[in-house]
């Protein structure tokens, strides 16, 4: 597999971001960076304390991702983001053109059980349905891959590996 220059693995609070992220990034030998350790303090007091963050919460935050991610450039790296904008993913891309998205999916149901059973985030479930509002589905300019988040993340990161393999292989 010819693995793309930074991969960045979004969806809404939930899907599995931060383990799907090291899993996919130790199965293409490359660093994995945690997109919640660019949020400044006052972004992760708002979240919480139940408060959505607004764009200018999140540009500060997407510039930091997107420095790290054109400094990986020719190198690889995955890092996680919830990217859930088209706009958030324009500037992502301004800053670091070669990112590929990988879009964790799934059922809310799924998701938020999922965040009920999870420890020690700051991300609480009431917060879950402003992210799905928010959500903005890749588009077919974007270069990326929608990956469904049922199953076990070994399986995840399978079908993230195959589904970004197919990306990488020309058009016949």
């Amino acid at each position: 597999m010819r693995t793309p220059h930074v991969v960045v693995v979004m969806g809404v609070a939930g899907t599995g971001k931060t383990t799907i992220g090291p899993l996919l990034a130790a199965r293409l030998g490359v660093p994995y960076a945690e997109g919640d350790d660019f949020h400044p303090q006052a972004n992760i007091d708002k979240m919480s304390a139940g408060t959505p963050l607004g764009d200018d919460d999140r540009w500060p935050w997407l510039d930091a991702i997107g420095g790290w991610a054109d400094a990986r450039a020719g190198l690889g790296g995955v890092v996680s983001c919830s990217a859930l904008k088209r706009s958030y993913r324009d500037r992502l891309r301004a800053t670091a053109p070669g990112v590929v998205f990988v879009h964790l999916a799934g059922d809310r149901a799924l998701i938020e059980d999922r965040m009920a059973h999870r420890q020690g985030h700051f991300m609480p479930t009431a917060l879950l349905d402003s992210q799905f509002a928010t959500l903005q589905p890749l588009q077919a300019d974007e270069a990326g891959v929608v990956v469904d988040v049922s199953g076990s993340p070994e399986a995840i990161t399978g079908r993230a590996v195959t589904a970004l393999d197919a990306l990488a292989q020309p058009a016949e």
